[in-house]
């Protein structure tokens, strides 16, 4: 019966033992947790090169890293209930705001005073400003899109037309005389613009006619004149001209594949779609501009994720080592040097020739008047308008 005993109090005491030298080892090397999303072995494998570099110059710290697969959010929130959530994390401007209230986020501006050089400004201002609350930053963003127009060169030179469409009403004729090829069914094979009728891809159409999704206190605003005014101008191109098609309208899983296989001769997408099309679309010829504006007024969406720490993180101090190097200047150019995402610092875009590329300079011009997709702690990002 001793032998017993003393094996169920020993047990648990190798346990605890395995426990803890798995986040702070003997020899004095601690173990950070960063989870995220993967949107493409191509992401992952350049991510953990850049971990890889960060351990070299940090060798007192040790990354996990954790790819979330499936419904990333929910997993981190039910993680976060749970006291399981990783030690630093990925989190999307749309979602910051609910887990920037609730007290789960570790404050960064501490750290980031007594880091030298650390240089927030540099930050694209719109950028920093989304993960702030209360005067409080909780994230630093490490990258962002905004959306562009996307053009076929070579269907725009068989149409005659030698520039983008500069206006919401020169988008509209380029898509009718871009529209052609009518099937047995009497559907176009070949249509002018290539439409996403997702919010998050329309948001600033609303923003531009004065409309907005919640007001002050959080409220759903989205049934006003104003909305239905702004996307009147997308429905009309698809019901009314029918110069416009959805991606399920040519068979197409994404704006980006319907343009890449010549189905739309124009597509509003981000800059992610220059990588794809240039890696499975080689052949085709397109050029990118800023987002025809309506009448005065220019709009655009910019989408930004961040780094945050989980209040609950064990060893802050090398998760901020770790933070503080992938947004910092040099692990930022490590990151953003693939062309996937744009570097969230001014300093590196330029560092990197972004700024005088012809197809990523309308992305950055965008963020300048850009509308972030974030708007109250509810905001739903799958939310579709029916046209």
């Amino acid at each position: 019966m001793k032998k017993i005993l003393s094996k169920l109090v020993i047990l648990p005491l190798i346990i605890l033992c395995i426990i803890a030298c798995q986040s702070s080892n003997l020899d004095g090397v601690t173990t950070v947790t960063l989870g995220g999303w993967q949107s493409s072995p191509t992401e992952k494998q350049l991510l953990e090169q850049v971990l890889k570099e960060f351990e070299a110059k940090h060798p007192k710290v040790k990354v996990k890293l954790e790819v979330i697969t499936g419904q990333y959010m929910d997993v981190i929130k039910t993680r976060l209930i749970g006291d399981a959530a990783p030690d630093i994390f990925y989190l999307d401007a749309y979602e910051a705001p609910l887990l920037m209230s609730h007290d789960v986020l570790e404050p960064l501006d501490d750290y980031i005073k007594r880091t030298d050089n650390f240089d927030v400004a540099d930050f694209e201002p719109s950028l920093f400003k989304a993960f702030q609350y209360n005067g409080i930053t909780y994230g630093l963003p490490k990258d962002f899109s905004t959306l562009a127009l996307f053009y076929n060169k070579q269907l725009f030179k068989q149409a005659n037309l030698t520039q983008p469409p500069q206006t919401w009403e020169e988008l509209r004729d380029y898509s009718q005389k871009l529209t052609f090829d009518k099937n047995r069914d009497g559907r176009n094979e070949h249509y002018g613009l290539g439409i996403n009728q997702e919010l998050a891809r329309l948001y600033f159409l609303i923003k531009a006619f004065g409309g907005n999704l919640v007001d002050n206190n959080g409220y759903a605003t989205f049934a006003t004149p104003e909305t239905f005014k702004s996307l009147q101008t997308v429905i009309d191109l698809y019901r009314n001209y029918q110069s416009a098609a959805l991606p399920s309208d040519v068979g197409a899983s994404s704006g980006s594949e319907m343009f890449g296989q010549g189905k739309t001769a124009m597509v509003i997408e981000g800059s992610w779609a220059i990588p794809y099309l240039k890696d499975t679309f080689p052949k085709i010829k397109f050029a990118t501009a800023e987002v025809p504006s309506l009448g005065s007024k220019k709009g655009t969406m910019a989408y930004t994720v961040a780094y945050v720490m989980n209040k609950q993180a064990q060893h802050k101090e090398a998760a901020w080592e770790l933070i503080s190097y992938l947004t910092g200047k040099e692990g930022m150019k490590a990151w953003g040097k693939a062309g996937l995402v744009l570097p969230s610092r001014v300093s590196v875009l330029s560092e990197l020739g972004y700024q005088k590329n012809p197809l990523y300079a309308p992305f950055i011009k965008g963020a300048a008047y850009a509308t972030i997709w974030q708007a109250g702690e509810t905001l739903p990002i799958s939310t579709e308008v029916n046209i």
